[in-house]
């Protein structure tokens, strides 16, 4: 990644680019979805590019890893959604502007999640807790790609 001014950069004023992704696991039809500690709302990982981040499919599996304690993530490198989104991020106010990504897993055993969430857990992709319409539509995209809606 590059510098400090740019938008790959989580000081970049006004608007920076982040990284997320949903992971599913295809055979079972669940989600794993984290429950935002400061937010408080259930939401797919996702973070700041880091300088080490060589992509932002590198960088949503990264993410994707760290919050979820699992190892065997494949990221599929085409986006499934772009989100932008208004928060307070290095103590003001800017533009998240999401790239999301579908990643995959077999390992449906029990995550592990670090200090920015207080729950991580699997969920059915059709029995969603209370989630923002653009976690609804992140899990329809990626159920669309996965062929868990039919024809």
């Amino acid at each position: 990644m590059t510098g400090v001014a740019d938008g790959w950069s989580r000081h970049c004023r006004g608007a920076h680019l982040t990284a997320s992704s949903l992971i599913c696991a295809p055979s079972t039809g669940r989600v794993l979805l984290t429950l935002h500690a400061q937010i408080g709302c259930w939401l797919q990982t996702g973070g700041h590019l880091e300088p080490a981040d060589s992509s932002l499919p590198a960088a949503a599996l990264r993410e994707a890893a760290e919050e979820s304690g699992l190892d065997s993530l494949t990221v599929d490198p085409d986006p499934l959604l772009l989100s932008r989104h208004k928060v307070a991020c290095s103590g003001h106010q800017t533009v998240h502007l999401d790239v999301q990504f579908l990643v995959i897993t077999s390992q449906v055993g029990d995550p592990r999640f670090g200090a920015e969430s207080t729950d991580v857990k699997w969920f059915n992709h059709d029995q969603l807790p209370e989630v923002d319409e653009s976690v609804a539509a992140l899990v329809e995209a990626a159920g669309g790609r996965l062929g868990w809606y039919g024809d």
